[in-house]
């Protein structure tokens, strides 16, 4: 067999992918071009960077020879590589993304592995979508657990139900605060990777600070157990709950760690199957936790490439706004976003209602352009890459693909973060009122929203409650809420 090179990515970190397997040395290549490419959270740079050097110093342990590569582009490193190893070939698991698709398919010498290190290959969900008339979550979801025999008791879903949403959606707890999250140790490789990215001096988001994500494969494990022990029995009643100043309520905190495949989803489910097997966590809590890594997260990672020719451009809604200064540090008086931006600062991360139900919204209301909304997620969490984020934000978020993923758009008022969390508690704007220098923003913003998509959305059938509530608003109090609008939107981007 031809000698070759594995080039692992710096989200394949998985010892099981197939690229190793023959490989005569393993090439990791840390591009200078693509950590300029965007405003990224200091944290997501330092996590990659970590991880990727930790993982080959795993491998060298393992008797690899291992090629680290600083280079100014992928393709510089990689043809440095093949120079100085005498033109071997180099052969790379499917890329994650489209783009890394076309770029790394189109280079001399570089041959694309077929593979995944999800559960779900493309073409198996491909397979599966067919040609149902519409794709729902909740089958797909169905079919893995009995696909995977997960949480199955014979053919029969395990405490009787395939799903217990209805037992964990409940407002955040006004008497307890959720356990310690798992907290990993610096070590040589981190301050490394430190001095490394001061010296490129790049235009970051976020602060730096000692690392808060795993960034091998043993801290990885530590924090699933660490998330079963504690955390797991807790948290299907509060997943979709927020609190004032709690960063990971019941979450896991593993997301980072799954993308960058330093853990499998399936051993994260399994370990939450065989809590509830064991008594230790309740049906509801695992049976949500896992619907999100087998289920939703599968789903969008199907759908990314399902759909990958149909994100770039997408825009249903024609929204034409700039990202306002607000998403990248502004001050505001509104307590939740002050809060989720702040936390997003300081972990480069924030759970999935705080993404959807306060930034996401807050970007659906205002009309930000979809592309500037996908950049910024991108960027700024530690676990977006293009496959979650165009699913997520382009399809769910800002509702660009005009409703082929989500039936409606995700727009509220302030009267879903009253209920969903206590920000709203000692705020100086009131959820309740739509007009006026006190109304809450979201609640004015929902109006104008509503006011602006009404011809839209008039044929949609889950809006139609809504649009009767807006016909029921005097011209003279929609002109306040139109106003008030683009006073917002103004202090926003100040």
């Amino acid at each position: 067999m031809a000698e070759h090179t594995a080039l692992v990515l710096g989200d394949q970190l998985s010892h099981a992918n197939p690229v190793l397997a023959g490989a005569e040395r393993v090439l990791l290549v840390e591009s200078r071009a693509k950590l300029r490419s965007g405003r990224f959270h200091r944290q997501k740079l330092h996590l990659v960077l970590s991880a990727m050097r930790h993982f080959a110093a795993e491998l060298r342990e393992r008797g690899r020879e291992v090629d680290e590569r600083r280079a100014e582009t992928f393709a510089a490193g990689i043809a440095a590589h093949r120079r100085e190893h005498g033109c071997p070939e180099v052969r790379v698991l499917e890329p994650h993304s489209v783009a890394g698709r076309e770029r790394l398919g189109a280079l001399d010498g570089v041959s694309l592995q077929p593979g995944t290190l999800f559960l779900t290959h493309p073409q198996e969900f491909a397979a599966w979508a067919g040609d149902r008339r519409r794709l729902v979550m909740e089958d797909f979801y169905r079919w893995q657990r009995r696909r995977l025999d997960v949480l199955l008791d014979g053919d029969e879903p395990a405490g009787g139900e395939w799903n217990f949403d209805h037992d964990n959606r409940r407002p955040p707890p006004r008497d307890r605060r959720p356990p310690r999250p798992y907290a990993p140790r610096e070590d040589e490789i981190d301050e490394q990777v430190r001095r490394d990215l001061d010296a490129l001096g790049l235009e970051t988001f976020g602060r730096d600070r000692a690392r808060l994500w795993p960034a091998t494969h043993v801290e990885a494990r530590r924090a699933l157990a660490r998330f079963v022990e504690h955390k797991l029995p807790e948290f299907g009643p509060w997943q979709d709950a927020m609190l004032n100043g709690e960063r990971w309520m019941w979450h896991a905190q593993l997301s980072s760690s799954l993308n960058l495949n330093l853990i499998s989803p399936l051993e994260c489910v399994r370990a939450a199957e065989a809590a509830y097997r064991s008594g230790h966590a309740p049906i509801a809590s695992v049976e949500g936790f896992v619907r999100q890594v087998i289920g939703w997260r599968e789903y969008v990672w199907g759908v990314y490439w399902l759909r990958a020719d149909d994100w770039a451009g997408m825009n249903a809604l024609e929204a034409d706004a700039d990202l306002p200064e607000l998403f990248w540090g502004a001050d505001t008086d509104m307590r939740c976003l002050s809060d989720a931006v702040g936390g997003l600062e300081q972990t480069a991360y924030a759970h999935h209602i705080e993404r959807l139900m306060l930034f996401g919204n807050m970007i659906l209301l205002l009309g930000v352009r979809p592309d500037h909304a996908f950049g910024w997620f991108h960027q700024a969490y530690v676990d977006g890459y293009d496959w979650v984020m165009a699913p997520n934000v382009l399809g769910m978020a800002t509702y660009a693909d005009g409703g082929r993923m989500m039936t409606k758009p995700y727009a509220a008022s302030g009267r879903y973060v009253e209920r969903m969390s206590d920000h709203c508690e000692g705020c100086r704007y009131d959820p309740k009122q739509r007009t006026g220098e006190d109304a809450c923003p979201y609640t004015t913003l929902y109006w104008d929203f509503m006011a602006r998509n009404r011809e839209r959305l008039a044929g949609n059938r889950r809006m139609n409650m809504a649009l009767a509530n807006l016909a029921r608003i005097e011209a003279a109090e929609l002109e306040q809420i139109r106003s008030r609008a683009g006073d917002l939107r103004r202090s926003f981007d100040a």
